[in-house]
């Protein structure tokens, strides 16, 4: 045989695949397995992309609005947090430390009354914590006006909206005592004046969370010069569990009751919760492409069969059974890498322009497709993680390789004389 022809495995395979005239059929199984293949290529990568960009997007929102590392006392207030800022700046890789007074309260205007979670801070300081200074809706004022005295506030847009009210307006606070029931203590009542309104795209701190400075909140709920604790902010936010830890070991002997917590404990639930749904949505899409991979034996099969002449005369040419096999799994295989790069290339394309595709088709049918009451995120955002590609690539072939084993072993179980007597 010509060297032309070699590998003989590789070109008989080659010319098995490509159409054959009188075998339309076949080729249409053939072409159908690898856009089978291709579509579970395609919709893996795409939906894995979306779930990578919705973890990646409520990250960066959350670690904006929350610290990396917080300090403060077991049911206590932290006092002269002045001198407790300055050792806490005095730990590796701390950016910045910012006071803060949190209490849950009730916001009122009218007929209308909304429940909040209220935060006392120091807006010089938080801005360098936060990112909420950057959230403020255009034209909807200033949070650098929470200016001690001033009982100013700072609520979410969507808030905002429920309560029906804009910049300018004031609204209620009423926040009952912890032994209201026990004293008949009245509730706190004091009123704020909105000086901007703050929209982070995440429903939790849109809806529920209000911003006052930090002197105000302490005159409103009756505290001295305590605060609930400090926040942190650090030059690498993955470092946060090693330094809360440092800063326990430090402090903790002056400062027994002091509790540290880091953005890992805070919201560990939420992230596992997020690659638990990842990985059954990877295992589920996966069967997509088993299925394609289970179409791909059948067809194989079906060439076997219609090759069962070709193969006899391979094999009284001398051709071994363990040749036979090669050629047809270099059928399948092909049919398989073709179906994967097709794929890859689409969802690749598919999930980096997902930013264009989602506006588009909202506005088309008329609809929203992202309910930010039930994601947190009100807007769809996509990103391609190189190394779930690199896995969807390679599991779709090998299902693409496994899914050969069987009609290439088939194959070479022909007997010549079987399948050459009736030719």
């Amino acid at each position: 045989m010509s060297k032309m022809f070699q590998p003989m495995e590789l070109f008989v395979g080659l010319r098995y695949t490509r159409s054959q005239r009188q075998k339309h059929f076949i080729s249409f199984i053939s072409l159908a397995s690898m856009i089978g293949i291709a579509i579970g290529v395609l919709v893996l990568i795409t939906v894995l992309s979306v779930m990578n960009g919705f973890e990646q997007t409520m990250r960066e929102r959350i670690m904006g609005m929350l610290a990396h590392v917080t300090v403060s006392e077991h049911d206590l207030g932290v006092s002269d947090w002045q001198n407790v800022q300055k050792e806490l700046l005095d730990f590796p890789h701390v950016k910045a430390v910012s006071p803060f007074i949190e209490k849950p309260a009730m916001l009122n205007q009218g007929d209308e009354a909304r429940a909040a979670v209220l935060q006392g801070i120091v807006p010089e300081l938080e801005q360098h914590v936060s990112t909420v200074f950057q959230h403020v809706v255009k034209d909807k004022g200033d949070m650098m006006k929470l200016q001690p005295g001033s009982f100013n506030i700072a609520i979410g847009a969507t808030m905002a909206k429920e309560l029906k009210v804009d910049v300018g307006d004031a609204l209620t606070l009423v926040s009952p005592s912890e032994n209201a029931l026990e004293t008949g203590e009245m509730p706190a009542l004091q009123r704020f004046t909105i000086v901007a309104i703050f929209r982070v795209d995440m429903q939790q701190f849109d809806t529920t969370t209000a911003y006052v400075n930090l002197e105000d909140a302490a005159k409103t709920f009756g505290m001295n010069a305590e605060v609930t604790g400090l926040r942190m902010t650090l030059d690498d936010l993955y470092l946060a569990p090693k330094t809360a830890e440092t800063i326990l070991q430090r402090m903790g002997q002056a400062w027994p009751d002091m509790w540290a917590n880091d953005w890992t404990n805070l919201n560990k639930n939420q992230f596992k919760a997020i690659q638990a749904q990842k990985s059954v949505m990877f295992i589920i899409l996966l069967l997509i492409i088993a299925v394609a991979a289970f179409n791909l034996v059948s067809t194989l099969v079906m060439v076997v069969t219609d090759k069962e002449g070709d193969i006899a005369i391979l094999r009284t040419l001398g051709l071994s059974s363990g040749r036979i096999m090669q050629i047809f799994m270099v059928q399948g295989t092909l049919i398989g890498v073709f179906g994967t790069l097709i794929g890859v290339a689409l969802g690749v394309l598919l999930s980096t322009n997902l930013d264009v595709i989602v506006p588009f088709l909202e506005r088309l049918f008329d609809t929203h497709f992202i309910n930010a009451d039930v994601y947190f995120i009100s807007e769809l955002e996509s990103r391609v993680n190189p190394g779930d590609v690199m896995v969807i690539a390679l599991s779709a072939l090998f299902m693409s390789i496994l899914a050969t084993l069987y009609p290439a072993w088939r194959a070479s179980k022909v007997q010549p004389a079987e399948a050459l007597r009736y030719e």
